[in-house]
């Protein structure tokens, strides 16, 4: 039996020195991510106890990443995602720090929250297309699949863990502050705590990065590449036209633009619903969405062990998984037991998670190094701007129609837009060549 050809990269993989300060600083950083998305609802709802504020803050960290994230990349091309990512690092340790002080100070006012919201969200508008962008710099592309399968999946797996040790931590800490005096809030030790942690892990993720060593033949490691002198918004501009001038790409960017419209944003806010008309009401959320994380997770382990796996074409494999989503999704409105939905929240994660490693691997592998910000910023833009925005119109939606006319309808028009695709389009076509330097 002859070896798989990407065996000796996949088995050298955790040998690399490079790869595991980069590894263990993302993992450290994640955990420390979901902290702060647990501890920040929770802090704004003691505090005031009004959704309208909770979803002004949530929007002021959602805005500032949507409109910046292109600038974001291009800057990540002129001063490499390594350097970005770094300064991110430093300034979320201080937000995070400042925001901690604050809680544990009793010193904590609204107008702060609304700030330090702001100016978080404007830091991720960076530190995301920096760290997309850091594995093509630091691993040979041959063993991207492997290493994006490994990283994906620790993230998944930091978003079951996290929110669990986040919790557990704030209830373990929370030393019961009546929250009348000014800007003292219920739970603030455990809160304090929580952002504190948060800090130090931005902190620490911060000195393992500074171990890694970019690849020899990365722009950014030859401390120069075509956009080191480019001014920005003509750099963002490059990256658009990069983008358009490249069929296959065009093709897949338009394709996915619709599928976060009809799928990813509508299921945000289909999800917490679907799950109150269940017997379990707000456990059966956590079960529906801990079945679509375990699903993810098997998907990527599968997609990192066989990074070939196709049928056919990438394109062929894309479309032909989307058409199976969207038969999944369709029943899912008529759903009467939790267990159903885990079921088929399960299986479409499998799937997804599958397609997730070989997309991101397909498109770093694809994209010039001094182009990678930039690419993988609009990449990133489809769901941090698009998705958020699709959920907004379906929450409109939702006072019209019904759950299972809304799963049924989404799942019926991602059905047909694959099917579609795969008998029209030259999308079906697209290889994991790589075509591109």
């Amino acid at each position: 039996m002859h070896p798989h050809p990407t065996d000796p990269a996949r088995a050298t993989l955790m040998r690399d020195k490079n790869f595991r300060w980069l590894m263990s600083g993302a993992v450290i950083s994640m955990l420390g991510d979901q902290f702060t998305l647990v501890a920040l609802p929770w802090l704004v709802l003691r505090l005031t106890g009004d959704t309208l504020v909770l979803g002004t803050v949530l929007g002021l960290m959602s805005l500032p990443r949507a409109l910046f994230i292109l600038i974001g990349g291009a800057v990540v091309d002129r001063y490499s995602p390594k350097r970005v990512l770094m300064l991110t690092k430093y300034v979320n340790t201080l937000l995070l720090a400042a925001l901690a002080g604050l809680v544990l100070t009793g010193g904590l006012a609204l107008w702060t929250v609304y700030t330090l919201a702001l100016a978080i969200g404007l830091a991720t508008a960076f530190s995301i297309p920096s760290a997309t962008s850091m594995l093509p710099h630091v691993m040979a592309r041959a063993q991207l699949p492997a290493a994006n399968s490994l990283m994906m999946g620790l993230r998944q797996l930091s978003m079951f863990v996290g929110p669990l040790l986040a919790g557990v931590l704030i209830a373990l800490f929370g030393d019961g502050a009546s929250g009348n005096a000014s800007g003292t809030v219920p739970d603030a030790l455990g809160l304090g705590v929580a952002f504190g942690l948060d800090a130090l892990s931005f902190a620490v993720s911060a000195w393992t990065l500074a171990q890694v060593r970019l690849h020899p033949a990365s722009p950014a490691a030859q401390g120069a590449g075509p956009a080191a002198h480019e001014p920005v918004f003509h750099a963002v501009k490059t990256g658009l036209r990069h983008l358009w001038q490249d069929q296959d790409l065009r093709r897949c960017f338009i394709y996915w633009a619709a599928v976060a419209v009809l799928i990813t944003g509508p299921v945000q806010i289909a999800m917490p619903v679907l799950a109150s008309t269940l017997q379990l009401g707000a456990a059966a959320l956590g079960i529906l969405l801990g079945a679509h994380g375990a699903g993810t997770l098997v998907g990527m382990a599968v997609s990192g062990a066989r990074p070939g796996l196709r049928l056919g074409t990438l394109g062929l494999t894309m479309l032909s998984i989307d058409a199976l989503v969207g038969l999944l999704f369709m029943p899912m409105g008529l759903i009467t037991a939790t267990w159903q939905g885990a079921t088929l929240l399960g299986a479409i994660g499998v799937l997804g998670g599958f397609m997730q490693v070989a997309i991101f691997s397909w498109l770093q592998q694809r994209t010039p190094a001094a182009l990678m910000g930039r690419v993988m910023s609009m990449f990133m833009f489809i769901f941090l701007g698009l998705a958020p925005l699709s959920g907004a119109v379906t929450g409109w939606a939702m006072r019209a129609i019904t759950l299972p006319q809304l799963f049924l309808g989404c799942g019926g028009l991602l059905l047909c837009l694959a099917l579609g695709a795969m008998l029209t389009s030259p999308l079906r076509q697209v290889t994991d060549a790589i075509t591109q330097p």
